[in-house]
């Protein structure tokens, strides 16, 4: 006989057999952690600030013309050294960090304690999540070179990397096989999912531009949802033995 805990993991499962339904148990569970995932959301913003200055077109080009860095074969001034130094905060920070958001998020999913740390936790496999960006923006990039649609195809397959980085803590290139592997069969529901983004933010900008912090929110969380149905109908048992094919 079940237990109620394993009876409610089930039940969650079936929330998210397609886009709609992901979103429907995607909305249910913001509210049920929303002030965490409001904070979460803060500190993301916080984040980004640095970078959203550099690329403003606004900034301050005195102080932009200032910049210098010497490197061993090269030097970089102005712009050049700006943009430098804004790419490689992007890469090395921002990136990664958003893998950290995306266990936060998964946390949620599956009705666990949420805290701001744990978007950290993308620091326990930093360079694996490092990598698995750049391997990840290649493929796809390259993907959108071949006429847009390989592009799409690609960024749905690889739609779990995030997730098995910080959630499996597996290797890049394995996390990279894996997402292509277990998206089989749901690529179509992953795609879906990336469609109502456009309607769902554009229903958070009409309420003031206000709704869009909960439109992203909610959005995040529907692609978490995604992956734990799929995850927990692939691997049966706690030890998440992944086969690698």
């Amino acid at each position: 006989m079940n237990s109620p805990e394993t009876k409610n993991e089930e039940s969650n499962i079936q929330a998210c057999n397609g886009a709609f339904s992901c979103y429907g148990f995607a909305w249910r569970q913001m509210w049920k952690y929303f002030l965490e995932l409001l904070l979460v959301s803060i500190v993301s913003f916080l984040i980004t600030l640095p970078t959203i200055g550099i690329f403003d077109n606004d900034a301050d080009f005195q102080l932009i013309n200032s910049i210098s860095i010497d490197l061993v074969f090269f030097s970089l001034k102005g712009v050049a050294a700006t943009l430098f130094l804004g790419l490689t905060f992007i890469l090395f920070f921002q990136w990664p960090l958003e893998y950290g958001i995306s266990f936060v998020n998964l946390k949620a999913i599956r009705n666990e304690k949420v805290a701001v740390k744990d978007m950290f936790v993308v620091f326990q496999n930093y360079w694996n999540a490092v990598f698995a960006n750049l391997l990840v923006a290649v493929i796809v990039g390259f993907g959108f070179m071949l006429i847009f649609v390989p592009g799409i195809i690609f960024a749905c397959k690889l739609a779990f990397v995030p997730y098995l980085i910080v959630d499996k803590k597996m290797e890049a290139v394995e996390a990279v096989k894996e997402s292509w592997r277990i998206t089989a069969g749901y690529s179509f529901t992953i795609f879906s999912i990336g469609l109502l983004v456009i309607f769902v933010a554009i229903l958070g900008l009409l309420f003031f531009g206000v709704g869009i912090i909960i439109s992203i929110m909610w959005i995040k969380l529907a692609f978490a949802a995604i992956y734990y149905h799929v995850s927990k109908s692939i691997y049966k048992n706690n030890n998440f033995n992944i086969p690698i094919t």
